[in-house]
């Protein structure tokens, strides 16, 4: 258990009757306490496992509003389920804050591109967990300590901003795929995406395969990495 018994050192703060978890740690004490921190403070959990695949199938299950899913586990880790439920695209998609007693720069931005929405150290009392939640399910971000309402500048400040420079003609991308790199660095689902320009979802992934052509990237992370390692600039939405 080690820094996982941490959670649970201040009192339980209310969130919402409304709010629905799904737990996902391979610890059956910490999964345990867990329950009934969230239960104290009307949470409705909904759902647990003990490893990613287990959640995957819980998510899918019961549809929850959260899940706290554990970032190391022995069998289908927390990144490895981030990235399954990302691609399944549910009608509702759920909510994911990772609990970690430890985490990479590189691993913290690989999760968030994955969907997770937060961060919280295990070494957390129950008070960030609980404020964790709350941002969440307002539509902000949560990493460490506190909410993050931009995202895309966060990950600017925490991948470090380049003194390179874009190409002139921006690496021959449209107005349209500028867009959607925005979106991509934003961490938005193809889904969202699509929302967001009125398009298909075949067309957000048309738009990317030809974005990726043009900047010599294979993924979404290596997408958003270039785009902020060469300063492009992105224009608003239409």
């Amino acid at each position: 258990m080690g820094a996982a018994a941490t959670i649970g050192s201040s009192l339980a703060i209310p969130v919402s009757r409304s709010v629905s978890v799904v737990i996902a740690d391979d610890h059956e004490m910490f999964r345990t306490m867990l329950r009934r921190l969230l239960e104290d403070a009307q949470m409705l959990v909904v759902g647990e496992a003990k490893n990613g695949k287990e959640a995957v199938e819980a998510v899918r299950r019961s549809l929850p509003d959260i899940l706290l899913l554990d970032l190391c586990m022995p069998e289908h880790p927390g990144l490895e389920a981030l990235r399954e439920l990302r691609e399944s695209e549910p009608e509702k998609p759920v909510n994911v804050i990772l609990l970690t007693a430890d985490i990479r720069k590189e691993d913290l931005v690989r999760a968030l591109h994955a969907g997770a929405r937060g961060v919280v150290m295990k070494q957390s009392t129950t008070s960030v967990l609980f404020s964790a939640i709350q941002s969440v399910m307002s539509g902000e971000y949560w990493v460490g300590l506190s909410p993050v309402k931009d995202l895309n500048q966060y990950l600017r400040i925490l991948l470090g901003s380049s003194s390179a420079k874009a190409s002139p003609d921006k690496f021959g991308l449209t107005r349209r795929e500028l867009q959607i790199t925005s979106a991509v660095v934003s961490a938005l689902s193809n889904k969202e995406i699509a929302q967001r320009f009125t398009l298909s979802v075949d067309t957000v992934k048309n738009h990317l395969r030809n974005i990726y052509d043009k900047t010599g990237v294979s993924n979404r992370l290596e997408l958003a990495m270039f785009a902020v390692h060469h300063n492009l600039e992105l224009p608003p939405t239409d």
